[in-house]
């Protein structure tokens, strides 16, 4: 089994507002939300922190996820699973939640948070060593809005983050994001300089254009895209073009394959379309696809994104749980990728991009 560093989880969001208990078996998990008819996911969870031992995960990069958006939300969808707040000072205290959950389990030995690259060193080795070592976690948070000003980037920095995506979906106090373009917001310029003064890792994940190359133009720090795919492959502003990879490639970014099933399919439609259409070969496609413009394997990991609002109803029909990520391992080199190759795509591309980025 490879090990696997996943660049995307929304734990403390499925835990405080999906109310679901990480610390329980995958199967226990499902049992508990069999009755429940709230959102489509229910009762097909693919990951718990137990099953993510068992798929071989040493270290992920979980969120702090909530939004600032003042209008109402339409009935169904997320309307009782909570994503979206009035204003960012609410989203800020949803966030600081979020960040006592990942507290409370580090202090119960659920997860071991890694804030320093000698943190993230001491914390392989342990892992290699013992199969039972505590899942690492590196703290990151999927659209900025909980950061109230960027002058309190500084606090959440103390507080262990250390990454963070300026925006999620639509405008965003800092940058809009999928499903719309335009630039920066003055005050995404002003947290630019403060992520660069602190040492703050970007994530360019849902970044529209023309921010995402307003972000690398004013932003000499480190840059990553935790789950993106291949807008060649699967149009839509969701996945990046070509001239955005090759941006990336060109800042020695690391870019996570997603396992959301529309990302992966052309014309996926929610609720309709059925995960038997598609296969995680499909991921195995913008593998190569990105190996091929950089012409290494350096700039590919996994930023699975799993259980981020969907679940095995939205997953290519081979992909019941987090631990069939592993398969992904017997597509790539059937294709002629090495081990070497592989273990870089699972976890050495991104390890090495933190271990020379964090302090």
């Amino acid at each position: 089994m490879r090990p696997i560093f996943d660049a995307h989880l929304d734990l403390a969001w499925n835990a405080l507002h999906w109310n679901r208990d990480l610390t329980q078996t995958l199967d226990e998990m499902r049992r508990h939300e069999t009755h429940m008819t709230d959102h489509p996911a229910r009762g097909r969870a693919t990951l718990t922190l137990p099953e993510m031992k068992r798929a071989g995960i040493q270290v992920c990069l979980a969120t702090v996820l909530v939004r600032s958006k003042p209008e109402v939300r339409p009935a169904g969808g997320f309307s009782r699973i909570d994503l979206d707040f009035q204003n960012q000072m609410i989203a800020h205290s949803i966030g600081m939640g979020q960040l006592a959950y990942y507290d409370l389990l580090d202090k119960l030995g659920e997860i071991k948070l890694i804030g320093t690259s000698d943190q993230l060193k001491r914390h392989l080795a342990a892992a290699s060593e013992n199969q039972n070592e505590p899942l690492g976690v590196i703290l990151a948070m999927e659209g900025a809005d909980p950061i109230h000003t960027p002058e309190e980037a500084e606090m959440w920095w103390d507080r262990g983050l250390r990454c963070v995506s300026l925006s999620h979906y639509a405008q965003g106090p800092y940058a809009p994001g999928t499903g719309i373009q335009g630039p920066l917001t003055p005050a995404g310029r002003e947290m630019l300089k403060q992520f660069e003064r602190l040492g703050m890792i970007v994530d360019l994940t849902h970044c529209a254009e023309p921010a995402f190359f307003e972000v690398l133009d004013q932003f000499p720090g480190t840059v990553l895209a935790s789950h993106n795919m291949c807008r060649k492959l699967v149009p839509g502003d969701r996945q990046f073009s070509d001239d955005q990879i090759r941006a990336l490639i060109a800042r020695d970014a690391v870019i996570g394959m997603a396992f959301d099933a529309w990302m992966l399919k052309p014309g996926w439609v929610r609720g309709e379309t059925s995960p038997a259409t598609v296969s995680i070969a499909a991921a195995a496609d913008h593998v190569d696809h990105i190996c091929q413009l950089a012409g290494n394997t350096n700039h590919v990991g996994i930023g699975s994104d799993l259980d981020g609002g969907f679940g095995t109803e939205q997953t290519p029909h081979d992909l019941n749980t987090i631990a069939d990520l592993q398969n992904l391992g017997t597509i790539l080199a059937d294709r002629g990728y090495s081990d070497n190759d592989i273990a870089r795509f699972f976890a050495g591309n991104f390890v090495d991009l933190f271990l020379r980025n964090l302090p």
